[in-house]
C-alpha cells in the first residue's frame, strides 16, 4: 500500500490533471478536433481502431525489443573490448561515437535498400541508434574498476577473462544498468522514426506507419492515440530495464553486506 502511495500515486494524480486540463482547454476554445482532438476523442479513436492498434503495438513492439537486446549484447561485449586497451579504444571509440551523430532519418533508407521493408531495417535502425549508450557507460564502468582490486587479481594471476568476468562486469554494472536505461527510450524512438521511412501500409502496419497514415489523412485523433501507445511501449521497456537494474544491483549491495 505504501508502495503504491508513493510510486503510483503522485504520476497517476499529475497524469489525472493534465487530462482535465487538456480536455477543458478543447472545450473551452472550441479547438477543432483536426487540431487538438480531446482525451475523450484520442480513447474513441483506439476503441475504434484496437483490433489495428493492438497489431501494430504487437509489430513495433517486436522491433523495438529485438533492436533494444541486440544493442544491448553488442553494446557491453564492444565496451568490453575497447576497455580491453586505450589503443582499441581510441581506433574504435570515435566510429561509434559517429553512430549517434548522423541522423536516423538521413540513412534510414538506406537500411530499407539493404535489408528491404519492415521488420529487418527497423531493428538495425534500432540498434544504430540504441548501441552507443550501452557501449559509452560499459566502457566508463570497466575504466572505474578500483585500481588496487585489478592489483590484487593480477598478483593472483587471475586471467583477462576472470579479471573481466569476476571483477571488471560487476564494477560496471551500475553503469551499464544506466546505459540500458538510455537505450530503452531510444529504442522506442529509433524504432517509430524507422517505421516512418520502412514500413509497411496494411493491416500489419507499426505504429510509426499508422501515425503518418493518421498525419496525411487529418485523422488527429489516431495519431494521439498511436503516439500514446508507442510511449506506453517505451514506458514497459524502461520499467523491465528498472526491474533487472533492482535485481541485479539489489543482490550485488546484498552480496556486499554479507
Amino acid at each position: 500500500m505504501r508502495f503504491l502511495v508513493r510510486r503510483v500515486l503522485p504520476p497517476g494524480l499529475v497524469a489525472f490533471v493534465f487530462l482535465g486540463l487538456w480536455q477543458s482547454v478543447v472545450m473551452l476554445f472550441g479547438i477543432e478536433p483536426y487540431l487538438l482532438p480531446s482525451p475523450v476523442s484520442v480513447v474513441g479513436a483506439a476503441c475504434d481502431n484496437s483490433e489495428r492498434l493492438l497489431q501494430a503495438t504487437l509489430s513495433t513492439g517486436l522491433s523495438t525489443l529485438s533492436g533494444f537486446l541486440i544493442a544491448s549484447a553488442l553494446g557491453v561485449m564492444l565496451g568490453s573490448l575497447l576497455g580491453l586497451s586505450r589503443w582499441l579504444e581510441r581506433g574504435f571509440y570515435p566510429p561509434t561515437l559517429l553512430l549517434q551523430m548522423v541522423p536516423l532519418v538521413a540513412i534510414a533508407p538506406l537500411f530499407v535498400i539493404w535489408f528491404g521493408f519492415g521488420f529487418g531495417s527497423t531493428v538495425t535502425a534500432t540498434v544504430v541508434v540504441a548501441i552507443f549508450p550501452v557501449i559509452a557507460n560499459t566502457l566508463g564502468g570497466i575504466r572505474g574498476t578500483n585500481p588496487e582490486l585489478r592489483e590484487l587479481f593480477h598478483f593472483h594471476r587471475a586471467g583477462r577473462f576472470v579479471t573481466w568476468w569476476k571483477l571488471e562486469l560487476p564494477s560496471a554494472t551500475p553503469g551499464i544498468i544506466t546505459g540500458l536505461r538510455v537505450a530503452a527510450g531510444l529504442s522506442v524512438i529509433g524504432a517509430i522514426t524507422a517505421e516512418f521511412v520502412s514500413g509497411y501500409t496494411g493491416d500489419s502496419a507499426p505504429l510509426g506507419s499508422i501515425i503518418i497514415a493518421s498525419v496525411r489523412t487529418f485523422q488527429t485523433d489516431l495519431m494521439f492515440a498511436s503516439v500514446l501507445i508507442a510511449s506506453l511501449v517505451g514506458f514497459t521497456l524502461f520499467g523491465l530495464v528498472n526491474l533487472l537494474g533492482w535485481f541485479l544491483l539489489h543482490n550485488w549491495h546484498s552480496g556486499e553486506r554479507s
